[in-house]
């Protein structure tokens, strides 16, 4: 299982990477909306509108390593405005703090798909990434 999600995570980056060639904004975003969409997921089995599904927090650390992973390299000077990108000029000031950050979540998410076993584990890990996350993403897209 951990094996195809790495798998997945490696032609997911191979695909971003030609993306963000042409377009690191759009890239970015979708990366972002991923995460938005996978943060529900963990969100809604920590509140127990969903039943815990081992599978789908994995799948969740997963997608927030991968993004995690590229999210730096689509800041290119290039993509500082255009498209419909909000990102915080900041990012490029500091961005060796933001890669920091980034470095972090990845950290962070790779550990937690690794030793999330039941919704006790997860609970714990998802608050400590999602809060990483949020710190991570709070000045991009």
């Amino acid at each position: 299982m951990l094996r195809s999600a790495l798998v997945i995570i490696a032609i997911g980056f191979a695909v971003t990477a030609v993306v963000a060639q042409s377009d690191p904004i759009a890239a970015r975003q979708t990366l972002m909306k991923n995460n938005g969409r996978q943060d529900k997921i963990g969100s809604d089995m920590i509140r127990g509108r969903i039943p815990f599904d081992l599978a789908k927090a994995r799948q969740m650390f997963a997608a927030f390593l991968d993004a995690a992973n590229k999210m730096p390299h689509l800041f290119p000077d290039n993509s500082k405005i255009g498209g419909d990108t909000n990102a915080a000029p900041e990012i490029w000031q500091h961005m060796d703090d933001f890669k920091a950050r980034f470095a972090k979540l990845a950290a962070e998410s790779k550990t937690a798909m690794e030793t999330v076993k039941d919704r006790e584990s997860f609970t714990a890990a998802y608050r400590s990434v999602n809060q990483t996350a949020m710190l991570a993403t709070s000045a991009t897209a």
